[in-house]
């Protein structure tokens, strides 16, 4: 059988994996402030790694390869900056001179990620809107 809606596999796992980045940078700006993990430790910012695969199948009826390019996330990393110290005596984790190690969260660039990520998710979804389209377009020159 013919697929029709080929650009739509590549498009899914974009917004599987744009929806996962989303998580994560919520997750950024909910902990920005959060002095005390599980660990002990402050928070440590989390990045998504994209990863792009390339899926060889076969059609069996035309005996030919058909690629699809798709995004998957390889990792999900902690960033490696330092927790900034900032003077706060009267915080439950300050150390004995005042200071509290809090994250090195930068809502801004946060902020930026979660546009970028969000303008993706929706191009993706534009992908698929048009596919469709396109798609049921075809079947109804069929129809005539």
């Amino acid at each position: 059988m013919i697929n029709v809606l080929t650009g739509i596999d590549s498009s899914s796992s974009a917004l599987e994996a744009e929806r996962v980045h989303l998580e994560v940078i919520a997750q950024n700006i909910a902990n920005a402030n959060t002095t005390r993990g599980e660990d002990g430790k402050p928070y440590q910012r989390q990045q998504v790694v994209f990863q792009n695969i390339l899926s060889e199948r076969v059609n069996a009826e035309t005996q030919g390869g058909m690629s699809a390019n798709k995004v998957e996330i390889s990792a999900i990393q902690k960033d490696n900056r330092s927790p900034r110290l900032i003077y706060s005596p009267g915080h439950p984790d300050a150390n004995a001179q005042g200071m509290v190690a809090v994250p090195d969260i930068n809502i801004h660039e946060e902020m930026a990620d979660l546009l970028t990520a969000s303008r993706a998710f929706e191009a993706n979804l534009a992908v698929v809107k048009n596919s469709r389209a396109m798609a049921t377009q075809t079947l109804s020159i069929g129809k005539s």
